[in-house]
């Protein structure tokens, strides 16, 4: 499993850090509704993850595909949040007040408060996700012996 959530943990860093040196070069990084795209490339990467691991697993556990999920988007959300610390603290100094400016705040504009929000969101996501995609992939605890029990229309 250790493998499968490294894999797609730093793919899904990997594409979300394209996708926002992507929306630099076109202009667009500082409007933060673009971000929205980042819960694609999460949602992605998770399904992703869980569907290789599901297909390699004769018994796929619910237990084992949540942790799957939630270790696969922390390592990316991680990975995310250093790069964009390097960005903002080293490359970009401006670029966390002009986020922060579109934010409309009225109180001192320290730059981490973005690389918290990044964190508070990338798990936030990944949780969500990790929650809605085990619905999805879960064994049904529905058996033939239990359908004979239904009322038959």
């Amino acid at each position: 499993m250790e493998k499968v959530y490294l894999k797609y943990g730093i793919g899904i860093a990997i594409a979300l850090i394209a996708y926002f040196l992507l929306t630099k070069v076109l202009g667009l990084h500082q409007y933060p509704v673009l971000s929205a795209a980042n819960a694609v490339i999460f949602g992605a990467g998770i399904l992703l993850a869980m569907k290789t691991y599901k297909a390699n697993k004769s018994n796929f556990k619910y237990e084992k595909g949540f942790q799957l999920g939630l270790f696969t988007g922390g390592i990316a959300t991680i990975l995310f949040a250093i790069f964009m610390s390097v960005y903002i603290f080293m490359i970009d100094t401006q670029f966390a007040h002009a986020i922060l400016d579109s934010w409309g705040l009225n109180f001192n504009k320290g730059a981490l408060i973005v690389i918290v929000s990044l964190v508070m969101m990338g798990f936030s996501t990944t949780l969500v996700l990790t929650l809605a995609f085990m619905q999805l992939l879960k064994e049904s605890w529905n058996t033939p012996e239990g359908k004979r029990n239904t009322m038959s229309k």
